[in-house]
């Protein structure tokens, strides 16, 4: 039998036990028609003339990529992007969480007195070249056409931290100075003494790699401003910090020497020890595309084109860790240390309610391992849920039995837990917090971006307009369960949040598949509570302009 038909008819099968009756009739070639628990739902099979060769097979071996995956995918490729089903957005006293100056206190209060039985680590995703943060750049150097942009460039080019490097570049390229080359008009030629690798090559280093901040006598890397906040708020009781740079193939070694050159250092004016450990995107996150024929496309020697799934493939890399306690944030979202007193001030208040209300869970996971429960108990679990952990409690609910409430709840309390960040919406582009209903009718707080959005739709548009807050990616994440045993991060994973695009190689087209992203369709399924956050503490670097705002100089 043909292997996706078959693969079809498995899932066919098994939810029609699951399902009330099969209603033949006339539709389209192949489709199936249910009726499961009053709603009509439509079984389209997966395209059968998809072909997988032995080579091919071959191929997805040494990725460690099963067959299955890649029919998965085609079928979803030709679903196209799944939308999500927004309810309203999350605003404070209705999914976000807003903090007073005495929680402020206990929170932090509640951090300095528990992290010393906790393990910590910073995850930092920092893969990938820096080639978007200078895209103006890069245009100016082939066209030479001057913008708003260029001109802002030019114009505070001695304020970059990066600056000294360039203007040693530039003599060692050109014989001449930054001052001399802009004084005869030579702007191109600068602009590649920065970007090439006969330069500085920042076009193609990582971001973490880049001087982002100039101090009166020295200047500082991005991942050395992270090598100072993970001093200041992620280290155990034997003064370890330990921080994990996820990082492409080719910058791993630019990274350890990097590393290996300043740690010392480091470790001496900060009192700590760094444990730091890097790990790349797997091949067997990779995914497939296909061609305008909706077949697998291929490169010019026959073989599957992969492609990266995106930063939703990180949740393999974060489960792979097994710590207990993580901070997630974005390598470019980092301000000098003299700037950074708010950043780490709330990364202790959002660690601190973690571990507040991850010790009342475990608490309440334990009664309920136990069994004997009384009504009242679970009455107080229930508000707790609701109340504390935002998680949505359906009205019928109220209607189970206590072995079924007993059961409702502990799926529900033990399952990983995210602290998340969220500032008020300035106009940045991107994700923000909403409530959200998956495809089982379940609410439940989301961080969603604008491309799992219908913005066709009038209503999910006017939701998604009314936000009032912005995703800056600001994690605190609990990983353990209530027995001290590591969650499988990857069982909590909504597969159907993916995100399709249209793409082009060598001349050809294609549409593209991106992984859940890793705080959102690839934390679906965590316990989620945002909490408010000062602006102060969302500083991205998006281009290299962003370098010259207050924050960062």
């Amino acid at each position: 039998m043909n292997c996706v038909f078959d693969n079809w008819l498995r899932q066919f099968f098994n939810f029609l036990a699951n399902s009330a009756m099969v209603i033949p009739c006339s539709m389209k070639k192949n489709e199936k028609i249910c009726v499961f628990k009053r709603k009509i739902l439509i079984f389209e099979p997966l395209n059968p003339m998809i072909m997988i060769t032995e080579k091919d097979l071959q191929q997805l071996s040494e990725r460690n990529i099963t067959e299955n995956q890649v029919i998965n995918q085609v079928a979803q490729l030709k679903r196209g992007t799944q939308y999500v089903q927004l309810m309203r957005p999350a605003t404070p006293g209705d999914g976000i969480l807003r903090m007073d100056e005495e929680q402020v206190n206990m929170m932090t209060a509640v951090f300095d007195a528990d992290k010393e039985f906790y393990q910590f680590t910073k995850f930092v995703p920092a893969s990938g070249a820096a080639s978007r943060m200078f895209k103006d750049l890069f245009a100016f150097a082939d066209s030479g056409e001057e913008t708003k942009f260029t001109d802002i460039f030019f114009a505070h080019i001695h304020s970059f931290a990066f600056f000294d490097d360039l203007n040693e570049a530039s003599k060692r390229l050109y014989g001449l100075d930054i001052d001399a080359m802009l004084q005869q008009g030579r702007k191109v030629d600068v602009v590649k003494a920065l970007l090439l690798d006969n330069g500085l090559n920042y076009g193609k280093l990582p971001k973490a790699l880049l001087k982002f901040h100039h101090y009166p006598t020295f200047d500082r890397l991005a991942l050395e401003e992270h090598l100072v906040e993970a001093a200041r708020y992620a280290t155990d009781n034997e003064g370890v910090a330990k921080l994990h740079f996820t990082v492409s193939p080719e910058h791993e070694e630019p990274f350890k020497k990097t590393v290996g050159a300043l740690i010392a250092d480091y470790e001496k004016k900060y009192g700590v020890r760094y444990d730091i450990t890097y790990s790349c995107q797997k091949p067997s996150t990779d995914t497939v595309a296909i061609d305008a024929n909706g077949e697998l496309f291929r490169e010019a020697d026959g073989k599957i084109l992969f492609r990266p799934g995106g930063h939703g493939a990180l949740i393999e890399n974060l489960n792979d860790l097994g710590e207990e306690i993580v901070f997630i944030k974005n390598i470019d979202n980092i301000v000098p240390e003299t700037k950074a007193q708010t950043t780490i001030a709330y990364k202790k208040v959002l660690a601190g309610l973690l571990l507040h209300l991850q010790q009342r869970t475990f608490e309440y996971l334990e009664m309920l391992d136990q069994g004997a429960v009384s009504a009242e108990e679970l009455d107080e679990a229930l508000r707790f849920a609701k109340e504390d952990l935002m998680i949505d409690i359906p009205d019928f609910v109220n209607e189970y039995n206590d072995i079924e409430k007993i059961d409702y709840l502990y799926n529900k309390l033990n399952r990983p837990m995210r602290i998340c960040g969220m500032v008020k919406n300035e106009g940045e582009p991107g994700g923000g917090p909403f409530w959200v209903k998956n495809d089982d009718d379940e609410v439940s707080l989301q961080i969603i971006e604008s491309s799992q959005i219908d913005h066709k739709n009038a209503q999910q548009e006017a939701i998604f307009q009314g936000s009032t807050h912005f995703n800056p990616v600001d994690l605190v994440c609990g990983c353990w369960n209530y027995q001290g045993e590591a969650f499988c991060l990857t069982d909590y994973v909504d597969p159907n949040t993916g995100f399709v695009s249209n793409k082009s190689k060598d001349g050809r087209e294609l549409k593209a598949l991106e992984l859940p992203g890793l705080w959102n369709g690839a934390m679906a399924d965590w316990i989620t509570i945002f909490v408010e956050v000062p602006i102060e503490t969302f500083n991205p670097v998006k281009t290299v302009n962003d370098l010259l705002k207050p924050m960062h100089c």
